[in-house]
């Protein structure tokens, strides 16, 4: 076990010289203020290693811009929504639609943006879990590197068992934006982030959280009375991966998923049946595939169910789970992503014949689903 361990520790130690090797070649690669010295971080003992998304000081500002890098595409649409209004900004988003981000690898260009970078955001309980070199080595020259999934891990709204003295990997399930609620705390507590970093443009940042929650909090209401309104005993969700834990426990559903929280965990012969077995058995009607996950398994699954002479559908269209729609949709938006996938849902257990219904959407969202997101042809699924 120990010389095991002692290869692994080689292995993260090896990837970690490396990423400082890069990130070390782009300072001098690009003209720009050197990196704070790495003593400036106060909030972890020099024996412990930085919490996940602890905050390092930053000179932020220090060339007139405040550069912000968003891994996830929920980041860049949160520190979008934030900073507007605000002059100055500029950020820079590494993922795009359809992206998955627990396989997603930095790219050079990636590291030389971050390395740039006033304050680094990300998504965080090892959603990124290609990162983790990189921002280990990030923190150690003084960079800001935020994680959204923070404050809700201290709110203790975090689904798993985390261990936080050994800040084990993979633990939590980092799907934590699904409920609406834990997206709220997020948007506090980085306003408030932003806030103390930028004080000239505290009030903005404020302001903007402010309006962003109320339209949250619409968003809340209209998704768990519509969730609701399906019977107790149908409530069901079918997917690839374990994305959708938060998003069931917030409004009533059971989740089931062929592979784990991470798309790292390959889906086997055995877990297919499983499901199949758990679907007939439970007479679920509908199973979903994800934007960011080829459709394989769950065909797979509804392939099997359909030779033993039984039968289910596929969604009316695929649920968002670890990554938005393109910009400038209304699913490349956080509320437009929560939205469209009630939508897909009541509408996908409406064509399989089940009570579903569609609250009239609150005038208190900016935004609105477009017309086709309303009109669905069921088919013969």
């Amino acid at each position: 076990m120990a010389a095991r361990f002692n290869v692994r520790e080689a292995i993260r130690v090896a990837a970690l010289l490396f990423v400082i090797m890069l990130l070390a070649a782009a300072c001098g690669q690009e003209e720009g203020p050197a990196p704070p010295d790495a003593s400036a971080n106060t909030d972890a003992a020099p024996t412990q290693p930085a919490a996940p998304g602890a905050a390092a000081s930053a000179d932020v500002r220090a060339d007139g811009t405040f550069h912000i890098v968003a891994t996830t595409t929920q980041a860049s649409d949160l520190s979008a929504i934030l900073s507007a209004g605000v002059d100055g900004i500029e950020i820079t988003p590494l993922m795009g639609a359809g992206v998955d981000p627990h396989l997603y690898q930095p790219t050079e260009s990636d590291i030389r943006a971050m390395n740039r970078a006033d304050m680094v955001i990300y998504s965080g309980l090892h959603l990124e879990g290609q990162f983790d070199a990189v921002f280990a080595a990030l923190r150690e020259q003084g960079t800001l590197v935020y994680a959204l999934s923070q404050p809700v891990k201290d709110a203790g709204y975090v689904i798993g068992g985390f261990v936080t003295e050994q800040y084990q990997a993979g633990t939590d399930d980092p799907h934590f934006w699904f409920d609406p609620r834990n997206w709220e705390l997020t948007v506090t507590d980085l306003a408030q982030t932003l806030a103390e970093l930028d004080p000239d443009n505290a009030d903005a940042y404020v302001a903007n959280a402010e309006l962003y929650r109320t339209q949250l909090q619409a968003l809340f209401a209209w998704a768990d009375e519509g969730m609701r309104s399906v019977a107790e005993g149908q409530r069901y969700l079918v997917t690839s991966h374990d994305a959708f834990q938060y998003f069931g426990s917030a409004f009533g559903w059971k989740m089931t998923a062929i592979q784990g929280i991470s798309t790292e965990d390959e889906a086997g012969v055995r877990d297919i049946q499983e499901t199949v077995q758990f679907v007939i058995e439970q007479g679920i009607p509908v199973l979903f595939v994800e934007s960011s996950i080829p459709p394989n398994t769950i065909e797979a699954v509804q392939a099997a169910i359909v030779a033993g002479g039984g039968a289910a559908r596929v969604g009316v269209r695929e649920l968002y789970s670890d990554a938005m729609g393109m910009p400038g949709t209304f699913g490349g938006t956080y509320i437009g992503m929560i939205a469209e996938n009630v939508l897909t849902i009541l509408q996908s257990y409406r064509c399989a014949g089940a009570g579903a219904r569609i609250p009239d959407w609150p005038q208190a969202i900016g935004i609105e689903p477009p017309q086709e997101l309303l009109e669905v042809e069921c088919g013969s699924g």
